[in-house]
């Protein structure tokens, strides 16, 4: 029994990978993670210099609130190198950046192939029959009254 439970999970899992969807899945993954540093360059050598410009001619990576100042070591002193401890918010603000042109990327790929299944799914319309010419309506009209 335990056999035949191993089979059939195999067999599920042998399904599961071969579905489009995790296909597609995987596919997207790499394609994010090759994304990623076009975005980041993006950000950080085009988006952030001009949005530092723009408000300052500041750095945003400079951007920390200090929490202890680093000391350099001196030997002779007998001092040990202490690291600085800061929160860095200029990268947090960066990071926001990133992920704001990410989600409006993914939103505008998204947006696009769902207007593509739209289009598709659309039954084609049927062209509309042509209007009889005025011929056709007198012999209806001669047709009709005869029957009469």
């Amino acid at each position: 029994m335990a056999d035949e439970k191993k089979k059939g999970i195999i067999t599920e899992f042998k399904e599961f990978i071969a579905r489009g969807n995790v296909i597609d899945m995987a596919v997207g993954i790499i394609m994010g993670g090759a994304f990623t540093p076009i975005v980041n360059s993006l950000v950080n050598d085009i988006v952030m210099p001009g949005i530092g410009l723009a408000v300052g001619k500041m750095n945003f990576s400079d951007l920390k609130i200090v929490l202890q100042q680093g000391v350099a070591a001196d030997e002779a002193a007998g001092i040990a190198e202490v690291a600085e401890v800061a929160i860095n918010y200029g990268n947090f603000i960066q990071v926001i950046i990133n992920f704001l042109i990410v989600s409006f990327c993914v939103f505008m790929l998204v947006k696009g192939i769902n207007k593509l299944r739209r289009k598709k799914e659309e039954p084609p319309k049927k062209p509309e029959p042509p209007k009889p010419s005025n011929e056709e309506v007198l012999l209806t009209e001669i047709r009709d009254l005869l029957k009469k």
